[in-house]
């Protein structure tokens, strides 16, 4: 049986309904084939919706990353992941980076997933803010500041009210290095020019109450082919606080060392999700599946029997769990992507 080693990826960009992804070209240093190739699909497992051979990773052995995994789920992922979330990784990695302002949307918890989409899991998400506009600040759109009527709602979507939308939402700025965690239910959009890594559950599920300049046909997509009275079910339309909103989010200077070389990034109410870190030089990394992004600098990465594996900014690197634990060397800064934590009970992280 093959060993199972630390895998770099080339980069897996779908076209896409909205425009960007020169951040990422440059971030990756490869050349991008279209001004619509927003969003590069770091080590995944899933499809978009409606499109089963879009968006899954093609190993370097010509397989599909899902075709891998359930040829040998336990080395993958691990026994106690395996035993817990089943043969996926539960978990998708993006890097995202919009041209134009994404439009107010959300995504659907795991209850409504289960009742309406036949899924598991729904799409929590959180950010990493990797870089903003030129004058160092960019902004992004966080739940509404006040209760909203499911009829005032229905009436902004039918009408496509953007300025209504977009003013009834917390305006939040963000910088580099910001980490925002992002519930399923809660609206939310991002502004154009905020390049972000993105951690979701492993879902392309998205309701668009924005929809009307963006998607290129009609808005059966926007409501995931489920009509408006059941997709809006879905929307979080409570008043968040201010403070509220600031829960969701970590400033650098927040994010806890919780090893030598490796600070937190996400609060443990993400867990159920996804978890991140941030690791350094010295870090030792336990065995685990994990996607990771080389933000920048220049290192190695010390696998099993003194392997090595370079790092670079811009890289990104897949890790299967019987790889085995591993150790971070140079001057180099890694975000390492986890799936949500085993030990999340049965049913949890509604």
């Amino acid at each position: 049986m093959p060993e199972l080693h630390p895998i770099a990826l080339s980069a897996n960009r779908p076209r896409h309904f909205y425009r960007g992804g020169a951040n990422i070209s440059r971030f990756r240093g490869i050349a991008s084939p279209d001004d619509h190739r927003p969003e590069d699909w770091v080590g995944s497992a899933t499809s978009r919706f409606g499109s089963p051979d879009v968006g899954p990773t093609i190993l370097p052995d010509g397989r599909s990353l899902p075709a891998a995994i359930a040829a040998d789920p336990a080395r993958w992922l691990g026994p106690a992941h395996l035993a817990r979330w089943g043969p996926t990784p539960a978990v998708l990695v993006k890097l995202l980076d919009a041209s134009q302002r994404l439009p107010v949307h959300c995504h659907p918890d795991r209850g409504f997933a289960r009742a309406h989409l036949d899924s598991a899991f729904g799409k929590t998400e959180a950010w990493l803010v990797v870089d903003v506009p030129e004058g160092g600040e960019g902004r992004v759109f966080l739940g509404f500041q006040e209760d909203v009527s499911e009829t005032r709602l229905r009436g902004w979507v039918g009408a496509q009210d953007r300025t209504a939308l977009l003013e009834a939402t917390h305006q939040v700025t963000v910088r580099p290095g910001d980490a925002v965690l992002v519930p399923a239910g809660l609206p939310h959009a991002v502004d154009a020019g905020v390049f972000l890594v993105e951690l979701q559950e492993p879902t392309d599920f998205s309701v668009l109450v924005e929809w009307a300049g963006f998607l290129p046909g009609d808005e059966e997509d926007a409501h995931l082919l489920l009509g408006w009275d059941t997709a809006l079910r879905c929307v979080d339309r409570r008043a968040w606080s201010p403070g509220q909103i600031s829960r969701l989010m970590r400033r650098p200077a927040e994010l806890p060392e919780t090893k030598p070389g490796i600070r937190r990034v996400l609060p443990e109410s993400a867990d159920p999700y996804f978890r991140a870190e941030l690791a350094g030089a010295g870090a030792e990394l336990a065995e685990s599946f994990a996607v990771l992004i080389v933000l920048d600098g220049e290192g190695e990465l010390e696998h099993v029997g003194g392997r090595t594996l370079p790092l670079s900014a811009g890289q990104t690197v897949l890790v299967p769990h019987d790889a085995g634990p591993a150790t971070i060397h140079g001057d180099v800064s890694v975000l390492r992507c986890l799936p949500p934590s085993p030990d999340t009970p049965a049913g949890g992280g509604e």
